[in-house]
Protein backbone atom coordinates (compact mmCIF):
# COMPACT_ATOMS: atom_id res chain seq x y z
CA UNK A 1 0.00 0.00 0.00
CA UNK A 2 1.70 3.34 -1.65
CA UNK A 3 1.78 6.74 0.34
CA UNK A 4 -0.19 7.84 -2.10
CA UNK A 5 -3.00 5.39 -2.12
CA UNK A 6 -3.41 5.74 1.69
CA UNK A 7 -3.06 9.64 1.66
CA UNK A 8 -4.13 11.16 -1.65
CA UNK A 9 -6.16 8.63 -3.28
CA UNK A 10 -9.22 10.91 -3.84
CA UNK A 11 -6.92 13.97 -5.46
CA UNK A 12 -5.38 11.55 -8.24
CA UNK A 13 -8.34 8.99 -8.96
CA UNK A 14 -9.43 11.77 -11.40
CA UNK A 15 -6.11 11.28 -12.52
CA UNK A 16 -6.36 7.69 -13.09
CA UNK A 17 -10.14 8.28 -15.01
CA UNK A 18 -7.74 10.52 -17.24
CA UNK A 19 -4.85 8.24 -17.76
CA UNK A 20 -6.94 5.36 -19.02
CA UNK A 21 -8.25 7.32 -21.69
CA UNK A 22 -4.86 6.27 -22.76
CA UNK A 23 -4.81 3.26 -24.95
CA UNK A 24 -2.19 0.82 -23.74
CA UNK A 25 0.69 0.11 -26.25
CA UNK A 26 0.62 -3.27 -25.62
CA UNK A 27 -3.37 -4.59 -25.76
CA UNK A 28 -3.84 -8.38 -23.93
CA UNK A 29 -4.55 -9.12 -27.87
CA UNK A 30 -0.84 -8.36 -29.23
CA UNK A 31 0.86 -11.00 -30.66
CA UNK A 32 4.64 -10.93 -31.24
CA UNK A 33 7.74 -13.27 -31.30
CA UNK A 34 8.69 -11.93 -27.54
CA UNK A 35 5.21 -12.27 -26.13
CA UNK A 36 4.76 -15.66 -27.02
CA UNK A 37 7.79 -16.80 -25.84
CA UNK A 38 6.86 -15.11 -22.50
CA UNK A 39 3.79 -16.35 -22.05
CA UNK A 40 5.18 -20.17 -22.87
CA UNK A 41 7.81 -19.28 -19.82
CA UNK A 42 5.29 -18.39 -17.72
CA UNK A 43 3.67 -21.24 -18.17
CA UNK A 44 6.55 -23.85 -17.40
CA UNK A 45 8.32 -21.16 -14.45
CA UNK A 46 6.51 -19.95 -11.31
CA UNK A 47 5.74 -16.32 -11.51
CA UNK A 48 5.94 -14.94 -8.05
CA UNK A 49 4.69 -11.37 -6.98
CA UNK A 50 5.88 -10.35 -3.92
CA UNK A 51 2.43 -7.81 -2.86
CA UNK A 52 -0.83 -7.61 -3.77
CA UNK A 53 -3.61 -5.39 -1.73
CA UNK A 54 -6.54 -7.30 -2.89
CA UNK A 55 -7.49 -7.60 1.20
CA UNK A 56 -7.31 -4.54 1.86
CA UNK A 57 -9.49 -3.37 -1.42
CA UNK A 58 -11.98 -5.80 -0.46
CA UNK A 59 -12.36 -4.19 3.17
CA UNK A 60 -12.31 -0.71 1.86
CA UNK A 61 -15.04 -1.52 -0.93
CA UNK A 62 -17.38 1.14 -1.01
CA UNK A 63 -20.38 -1.02 -1.96
CA UNK A 64 -20.13 -4.16 0.11
CA UNK A 65 -17.49 -3.32 2.41
CA UNK A 66 -15.54 -6.46 3.73
CA UNK A 67 -17.81 -8.94 1.95
CA UNK A 68 -15.57 -11.44 0.72
CA UNK A 69 -18.62 -13.06 -1.03
CA UNK A 70 -19.69 -9.92 -2.69
CA UNK A 71 -15.96 -9.28 -4.31
CA UNK A 72 -16.46 -12.07 -6.74
CA UNK A 73 -13.23 -12.92 -8.28
CA UNK A 74 -14.94 -15.31 -10.41
CA UNK A 75 -16.35 -12.02 -12.14
CA UNK A 76 -14.88 -9.06 -13.55
CA UNK A 77 -13.66 -6.63 -10.31
CA UNK A 78 -13.34 -2.97 -10.39
CA UNK A 79 -10.10 -3.37 -9.19
CA UNK A 80 -6.71 -4.97 -10.77
CA UNK A 81 -6.93 -8.51 -9.69
CA UNK A 82 -9.76 -11.44 -10.19
CA UNK A 83 -9.34 -15.13 -10.81
CA UNK A 84 -9.37 -14.50 -15.05
CA UNK A 85 -6.70 -12.53 -15.11
CA UNK A 86 -4.50 -14.07 -12.96
CA UNK A 87 -5.09 -16.81 -14.79
CA UNK A 88 -4.09 -14.64 -18.32
CA UNK A 89 -1.54 -13.46 -16.18
CA UNK A 90 0.22 -16.60 -15.50
CA UNK A 91 0.76 -15.69 -11.50
CA UNK A 92 1.96 -18.82 -10.14
CA UNK A 93 2.56 -17.84 -6.52
CA UNK A 94 1.09 -14.32 -4.60
CA UNK A 95 1.94 -13.15 -1.42
CA UNK A 96 -1.49 -11.36 -0.49
CA UNK A 97 -0.87 -8.04 1.76
CA UNK A 98 -2.29 -8.14 5.58
CA UNK A 99 -1.85 -4.66 5.40
CA UNK A 100 -3.13 -1.85 7.93
CA UNK A 101 -2.81 1.56 8.61
CA UNK A 102 -0.01 3.10 10.77
CA UNK A 103 -2.06 5.92 11.72
CA UNK A 104 -4.68 3.96 13.05
CA UNK A 105 -3.57 3.51 16.83
CA UNK A 106 -6.70 4.43 18.51
CA UNK A 107 -8.77 1.64 16.35
CA UNK A 108 -6.45 -1.02 18.14
CA UNK A 109 -3.54 -2.39 15.57
CA UNK A 110 -4.50 -6.05 16.98
CA UNK A 111 -8.62 -5.91 15.61
CA UNK A 112 -8.08 -4.83 12.04
CA UNK A 113 -4.89 -7.01 12.07
CA UNK A 114 -6.85 -9.91 12.79
CA UNK A 115 -9.38 -9.39 10.67
CA UNK A 116 -7.28 -8.76 7.73
CA UNK A 117 -6.20 -12.33 7.67
CA UNK A 118 -9.67 -13.38 8.14
CA UNK A 119 -10.47 -11.78 5.12
CA UNK A 120 -7.21 -12.84 3.05
CA UNK A 121 -7.91 -16.30 4.17
CA UNK A 122 -12.04 -16.33 3.63
CA UNK A 123 -10.99 -14.86 0.18
CA UNK A 124 -8.34 -17.97 -0.69
CA UNK A 125 -10.82 -20.82 1.11
CA UNK A 126 -13.85 -19.33 -1.33
CA UNK A 127 -12.11 -20.62 -4.55
CA UNK A 128 -10.52 -23.52 -3.80
CA UNK A 129 -10.36 -24.56 -7.62
CA UNK A 130 -7.80 -21.72 -8.43
CA UNK A 131 -5.95 -20.52 -4.86
CA UNK A 132 -4.74 -22.41 -2.22
CA UNK A 133 -2.97 -21.15 1.35
CA UNK A 134 0.70 -21.82 1.25
CA UNK A 135 3.06 -21.54 4.68
CA UNK A 136 6.04 -22.76 2.75
CA UNK A 137 8.62 -22.58 -0.47
CA UNK A 138 7.05 -26.72 -1.38
CA UNK A 139 3.72 -25.57 -0.23
CA UNK A 140 4.45 -22.95 -3.53
CA UNK A 141 6.12 -25.64 -5.92
CA UNK A 142 3.18 -28.40 -4.80
CA UNK A 143 0.48 -25.50 -5.95
CA UNK A 144 2.13 -25.30 -9.32
CA UNK A 145 1.57 -28.97 -9.81
CA UNK A 146 -2.06 -29.00 -9.06
CA UNK A 147 -2.80 -25.89 -11.53
CA UNK A 148 -3.35 -23.66 -8.69
CA UNK A 149 -1.96 -20.69 -7.33
CA UNK A 150 -0.07 -20.29 -4.27
CA UNK A 151 -0.99 -17.91 -1.40
CA UNK A 152 1.10 -16.55 0.92
CA UNK A 153 0.23 -13.92 3.69
CA UNK A 154 2.25 -11.01 4.37
CA UNK A 155 2.25 -8.27 7.15
CA UNK A 156 2.66 -4.83 6.11
CA UNK A 157 3.74 -2.66 8.71
CA UNK A 158 5.52 -3.57 12.12
CA UNK A 159 3.19 -1.43 14.14
CA UNK A 160 0.81 -4.44 13.92
CA UNK A 161 2.49 -6.18 16.87
CA UNK A 162 2.46 -3.49 19.33
CA UNK A 163 5.89 -3.98 20.47
CA UNK A 164 5.37 -7.48 21.58
CA UNK A 165 7.25 -10.85 20.11
CA UNK A 166 4.51 -12.46 21.41
CA UNK A 167 2.09 -11.06 18.64
CA UNK A 168 5.04 -11.94 16.31
CA UNK A 169 4.63 -15.53 16.86
CA UNK A 170 1.11 -15.34 16.82
CA UNK A 171 0.77 -13.67 13.13
CA UNK A 172 3.54 -16.18 12.26
CA UNK A 173 1.01 -18.61 13.29
CA UNK A 174 -1.88 -17.74 11.51
CA UNK A 175 0.34 -17.46 8.16
CA UNK A 176 2.36 -14.50 7.59
CA UNK A 177 5.43 -15.62 6.47
CA UNK A 178 6.60 -12.00 5.66
CA UNK A 179 6.42 -8.45 7.88
CA UNK A 180 7.46 -5.58 6.65
CA UNK A 181 8.85 -3.84 9.64
CA UNK A 182 7.64 -0.05 9.06
CA UNK A 183 4.82 0.99 6.45
CA UNK A 184 4.80 4.58 6.27
CA UNK A 185 5.06 5.89 9.92
CA UNK A 186 8.38 5.30 12.51
CA UNK A 187 7.84 3.37 14.90
CA UNK A 188 9.41 2.70 18.62
CA UNK A 189 12.03 0.41 17.47
CA UNK A 190 12.32 1.34 13.52
CA UNK A 191 12.32 4.68 11.52
CA UNK A 192 10.11 4.36 8.07
CA UNK A 193 11.46 5.93 4.89
CA UNK A 194 8.52 8.81 5.24
CA UNK A 195 8.16 10.00 8.41
CA UNK A 196 10.92 11.19 10.53
CA UNK A 197 14.13 9.46 11.68
CA UNK A 198 13.86 9.12 15.53
CA UNK A 199 16.50 6.19 15.42
CA UNK A 200 18.83 5.94 13.23
CA UNK A 201 17.71 2.64 11.98
CA UNK A 202 16.69 -0.21 14.51
CA UNK A 203 16.85 0.03 18.24
CA UNK A 204 18.12 -2.62 20.41
CA UNK A 205 14.56 -4.47 20.42
CA UNK A 206 14.20 -3.47 16.65
CA UNK A 207 17.02 -6.02 15.92
CA UNK A 208 15.33 -8.75 18.31
CA UNK A 209 12.24 -8.03 16.42
CA UNK A 210 14.85 -9.35 13.01
CA UNK A 211 16.04 -11.92 15.37
CA UNK A 212 13.26 -13.77 16.25
CA UNK A 213 11.56 -13.09 12.46
CA UNK A 214 14.89 -15.03 11.48
CA UNK A 215 14.01 -17.79 14.21
CA UNK A 216 10.39 -18.18 13.07
CA UNK A 217 10.96 -18.35 9.19
CA UNK A 218 9.33 -15.35 8.43
CA UNK A 219 10.84 -13.21 6.24
CA UNK A 220 12.38 -9.35 7.12
CA UNK A 221 10.81 -7.56 4.21
CA UNK A 222 12.40 -3.90 3.92
CA UNK A 223 10.15 -1.73 1.70
CA UNK A 224 8.79 0.87 3.35
CA UNK A 225 11.99 1.63 5.77
CA UNK A 226 14.45 4.47 6.26
CA UNK A 227 18.37 3.26 4.91
CA UNK A 228 19.49 3.13 8.21
CA UNK A 229 17.30 0.21 8.86
CA UNK A 230 17.79 -1.48 5.77
CA UNK A 231 21.53 -1.55 6.95
CA UNK A 232 20.86 -2.64 10.48
CA UNK A 233 18.65 -5.40 9.28
CA UNK A 234 21.56 -6.67 6.51
CA UNK A 235 24.01 -6.28 9.65
CA UNK A 236 21.78 -8.81 11.78
CA UNK A 237 19.79 -11.07 9.61
CA UNK A 238 21.00 -14.55 9.40
CA UNK A 239 18.40 -15.51 6.66
CA UNK A 240 17.92 -13.34 3.26
CA UNK A 241 16.16 -10.46 3.22
CA UNK A 242 13.25 -9.42 0.71
CA UNK A 243 11.49 -5.97 -0.75
CA UNK A 244 8.51 -7.03 -1.20
CA UNK A 245 7.39 -3.71 -3.62
CA UNK A 246 10.34 -1.17 -4.01
CA UNK A 247 12.51 -0.63 -7.25
CA UNK A 248 15.71 1.15 -7.88
CA UNK A 249 16.49 4.87 -6.18
CA UNK A 250 19.39 5.62 -8.55
CA UNK A 251 16.65 5.91 -11.32
CA UNK A 252 13.78 7.14 -9.27
CA UNK A 253 14.72 9.44 -6.05
CA UNK A 254 11.53 8.07 -4.37
CA UNK A 255 12.69 7.62 -0.42
CA UNK A 256 10.55 4.21 -0.91
CA UNK A 257 13.44 2.74 -3.81
CA UNK A 258 16.71 1.12 -2.95
CA UNK A 259 19.97 2.57 -2.96
CA UNK A 260 23.13 1.24 -4.36
CA UNK A 261 24.46 0.82 -1.57
CA UNK A 262 22.03 -1.42 -0.19
CA UNK A 263 22.09 -3.30 -3.55
CA UNK A 264 25.45 -3.98 -3.40
CA UNK A 265 25.39 -5.86 0.11
CA UNK A 266 22.71 -8.35 -1.30
CA UNK A 267 24.70 -10.89 -3.01
CA UNK A 268 25.88 -11.59 0.69
CA UNK A 269 22.85 -11.84 2.25
CA UNK A 270 21.19 -13.37 -0.44
CA UNK A 271 18.10 -10.77 -0.29
CA UNK A 272 15.65 -9.92 -3.36
CA UNK A 273 14.34 -6.84 -4.55
CA UNK A 274 10.79 -7.60 -5.60
CA UNK A 275 10.64 -4.80 -8.22
CA UNK A 276 7.30 -2.50 -8.37
CA UNK A 277 5.38 -0.68 -10.89
CA UNK A 278 3.97 2.23 -8.57
CA UNK A 279 4.27 5.14 -10.95
CA UNK A 280 6.49 7.30 -8.78
CA UNK A 281 9.05 4.48 -7.83
CA UNK A 282 9.87 3.35 -11.71
CA UNK A 283 9.42 7.08 -13.07
CA UNK A 284 11.59 9.95 -12.05
CA UNK A 285 9.29 12.17 -14.21
CA UNK A 286 6.38 11.16 -12.38
CA UNK A 287 7.71 10.97 -9.08
CA UNK A 288 8.57 15.00 -9.62
CA UNK A 289 5.21 15.67 -11.22
CA UNK A 290 3.25 14.44 -8.48
CA UNK A 291 4.94 16.38 -5.57
CA UNK A 292 4.80 19.50 -7.53
CA UNK A 293 0.19 18.49 -7.95
CA UNK A 294 0.19 17.61 -4.60
CA UNK A 295 1.85 20.77 -3.48
CA UNK A 296 -0.41 22.76 -5.84
CA UNK A 297 -3.50 21.42 -4.82
CA UNK A 298 -2.65 21.66 -1.35
CA UNK A 299 -2.48 25.23 -1.82
CA UNK A 300 -5.59 25.42 -4.20
CA UNK A 301 -7.66 23.77 -1.68
CA UNK A 302 -6.84 24.64 1.86
CA UNK A 303 -9.90 26.40 3.34
CA UNK A 304 -11.91 24.92 1.67
CA UNK A 305 -14.38 23.12 4.07
CA UNK A 306 -16.68 20.74 1.43
CA UNK A 307 -14.95 17.73 0.02
CA UNK A 308 -16.98 16.96 -2.95
CA UNK A 309 -15.43 21.16 -3.90
CA UNK A 310 -12.24 20.08 -2.63
CA UNK A 311 -12.32 17.05 -5.21
CA UNK A 312 -13.88 18.79 -8.12
CA UNK A 313 -10.88 21.36 -7.60
CA UNK A 314 -8.31 18.82 -8.05
CA UNK A 315 -9.81 16.79 -10.49
CA UNK A 316 -9.49 19.92 -12.81
CA UNK A 317 -6.15 21.03 -11.79
CA UNK A 318 -5.12 17.67 -12.87
CA UNK A 319 -6.84 17.94 -16.57
CA UNK A 320 -5.12 20.99 -17.08
CA UNK A 321 -1.53 19.70 -15.42
CA UNK A 322 -2.02 15.83 -16.14
CA UNK A 323 1.01 14.02 -14.80
CA UNK A 324 2.67 11.20 -17.16
CA UNK A 325 2.27 7.71 -17.54
CA UNK A 326 5.12 5.68 -16.32
CA UNK A 327 5.87 3.13 -18.55
CA UNK A 328 6.95 -1.14 -19.11
CA UNK A 329 10.21 -0.22 -20.37
CA UNK A 330 11.05 2.05 -16.86
CA UNK A 331 10.20 -1.15 -15.30
CA UNK A 332 12.49 -3.19 -17.39
CA UNK A 333 15.07 -0.11 -16.56
CA UNK A 334 15.03 -1.04 -12.95
CA UNK A 335 15.15 -4.65 -13.36
CA UNK A 336 18.27 -4.20 -15.20
CA UNK A 337 19.57 -1.92 -13.01
CA UNK A 338 19.24 -4.09 -10.19
CA UNK A 339 21.13 -6.94 -12.04
CA UNK A 340 23.89 -4.48 -12.78
CA UNK A 341 24.47 -3.69 -9.04
CA UNK A 342 23.22 -6.69 -7.37
CA UNK A 343 23.18 -9.50 -9.29
CA UNK A 344 20.50 -11.20 -11.31
CA UNK A 345 20.10 -13.56 -8.60
CA UNK A 346 18.46 -10.70 -6.18
CA UNK A 347 15.66 -9.72 -8.50
CA UNK A 348 12.10 -10.34 -8.23
CA UNK A 349 8.86 -8.83 -9.03
CA UNK A 350 6.29 -7.22 -6.44
CA UNK A 351 3.71 -5.36 -8.78
CA UNK A 352 1.93 -3.56 -5.80
CA UNK A 353 -1.39 -3.99 -7.65
CA UNK A 354 -4.67 -2.91 -5.76
CA UNK A 355 -2.20 -0.90 -3.58
CA UNK A 356 -1.84 2.01 -5.77
CA UNK A 357 -3.85 3.98 -8.34
CA UNK A 358 -2.77 4.31 -12.01
CA UNK A 359 -0.50 2.11 -13.62
CA UNK A 360 2.23 1.97 -15.97
CA UNK A 361 1.25 1.78 -19.92
CA UNK A 362 0.81 -1.91 -20.63
CA UNK A 363 0.88 -2.90 -16.22
CA UNK A 364 -2.79 -2.02 -15.89
CA UNK A 365 -3.59 -5.56 -14.15
CA UNK A 366 -2.47 -8.44 -13.14
CA UNK A 367 -2.78 -10.07 -16.66
CA UNK A 368 -0.34 -8.11 -18.11
CA UNK A 369 2.84 -9.93 -16.23
CA UNK A 370 3.41 -11.62 -19.73
CA UNK A 371 4.74 -7.50 -21.53
CA UNK A 372 7.64 -7.25 -18.99
CA UNK A 373 8.90 -10.10 -19.53
CA UNK A 374 8.59 -9.97 -23.70
CA UNK A 375 10.03 -6.57 -22.78
CA UNK A 376 13.24 -8.06 -20.57
CA UNK A 377 13.15 -10.96 -23.67
CA UNK A 378 13.78 -8.40 -26.44
CA UNK A 379 16.09 -6.68 -24.71
CA UNK A 380 17.98 -10.44 -25.09
CA UNK A 381 17.58 -11.74 -21.60
CA UNK A 382 17.85 -15.65 -21.39
CA UNK A 383 15.06 -18.42 -20.64
CA UNK A 384 17.41 -18.87 -17.57
CA UNK A 385 17.62 -15.04 -16.01
CA UNK A 386 14.39 -14.95 -16.82
CA UNK A 387 13.45 -17.46 -14.43
CA UNK A 388 15.36 -16.11 -12.24
CA UNK A 389 13.60 -12.84 -11.74
CA UNK A 390 9.71 -14.67 -12.03
CA UNK A 391 9.87 -16.34 -9.04
CA UNK A 392 12.81 -18.58 -8.40
CA UNK A 393 14.62 -16.23 -6.26
CA UNK A 394 11.89 -15.78 -4.26
CA UNK A 395 10.96 -19.26 -3.91
CA UNK A 396 15.04 -19.71 -3.61
CA UNK A 397 14.83 -17.09 -0.68
CA UNK A 398 11.89 -18.59 1.59
CA UNK A 399 13.64 -22.12 1.30
CA UNK A 400 16.76 -20.20 2.51
CA UNK A 401 14.56 -18.79 5.78
CA UNK A 402 13.20 -22.00 6.55
CA UNK A 403 16.69 -23.53 6.84
CA UNK A 404 17.62 -20.97 9.42
CA UNK A 405 14.61 -21.04 10.86
CA UNK A 406 15.18 -24.96 11.59
CA UNK A 407 18.99 -24.59 13.02
CA UNK A 408 18.00 -21.58 15.06
CA UNK A 409 15.15 -23.44 16.52
CA UNK A 410 17.36 -26.12 17.55
CA UNK A 411 20.06 -23.49 19.11
CA UNK A 412 17.71 -21.31 21.52
CA UNK A 413 13.71 -21.09 22.36
CA UNK A 414 11.57 -18.06 22.02
CA UNK A 415 12.67 -14.34 23.01
CA UNK A 416 10.87 -13.14 26.06
CA UNK A 417 13.06 -9.92 25.86
CA UNK A 418 10.45 -6.83 25.91
CA UNK A 419 10.72 -3.22 24.49
CA UNK A 420 11.31 -2.11 28.14
CA UNK A 421 14.24 -4.16 28.70
CA UNK A 422 16.69 -3.54 25.45
CA UNK A 423 15.39 0.13 24.53
CA UNK A 424 15.97 0.99 28.69
CA UNK A 425 12.35 3.03 28.42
Amino acid sequence: MTSIAARRAWWFSGLAAIAFLVPSGLSAQTVDPALERARRLLERTILVDGHNDLPWEIRANADHPRDVAAYDLRGHTPGHTDLARMKEGRLGAQFWSIYIPGEIRDSGYARVQLEQFDIARRMIARYPERLTLALTAEDIVRAKRQGRIASLLGLEGGHAIENSLGALRAYYALGGRYMTLTHNVTLDWADAAQDTLKHGGLTPFGREVVREMNRLGMLVDLSHVSPGVMSNALDVSEAPVIFSHSSARALANHLRNVPDSILARLPKNGGVVMVTFVPSFVSEEVRVTELAADSAITALTQGVADRAERRRLAREYLAAHPVPRATIAQVADHIEHIRKVAGVDHVGIGGDFDGTGSLPLGLEDVSTYPALFAELIRRGWSDADLRKVAGENSIRALREAERVAARLQRERPPSTATIEQLDAR
